[in-house]
Parts: structure tokens; C-alpha cells; sequence
């Protein structure tokens, strides 16, 4: 049986690398990917203080989010 992580109608993520940045960086390049038309974002991100800079992003803009091992996972709704 195949399995896959995305369902077919959904678009891909784009990725964005946010390790070794600190607040409030890792949250611009988020911003910046969806400035730049993504609708589904991975920010990986090693802050601390990004989590909270990240979840109040997304309520802002009443994205959802995911919070994954590596990061984040955020996309519009």
C-alpha cells in the first residue's frame, strides 16, 4: 500500500531555513515566503522564542499551525 504525507489537492510546502537565526528573523522569512505567494510553509527553526513569535503570526493571519521536529509547518486557510 502507498502512502503519501500530503493529500493530492493540497500544494507543496516551501521550505524555509531558519536555523542559527534568533527572533525575529526566523518569523520575516516565514512572512517573506508568503509574501512571495506560498501557501504552504516548513520553517525550520532552532530560537526558543520563535514559537511564540511563530504562533502569533499565524493567529494574526488565521493561518494553521503545526508544530513539527523540525520546526513548523503553517499554511493559509
Amino acid at each position: 500500500m502507498l502512502c503519501c504525507a500530503m493529500p493530492p489537492d493540497q500544494p507543496p510546502a516551501v521550505n524555509v531555513d531558519a536555523r542559527g537565526l534568533r527572533c525575529p528573523w526566523p518569523v520575516l522569512r516565514l512572512d517573506r515566503a508568503f509574501r512571495d505567494g506560498a501557501m504552504v510553509v516548513d520553517l525550520a527553526s532552532d530560537d526558543p522564542g520563535a514559537a511564540s513569535e511563530v504562533a502569533a503570526y499565524a493567529a494574526q493571519r488565521g493561518f494553521d499551525l503545526v508544530v513539527t521536529p523540525a520546526g513548523f509547518n503553517v499554511r493559509r486557510r
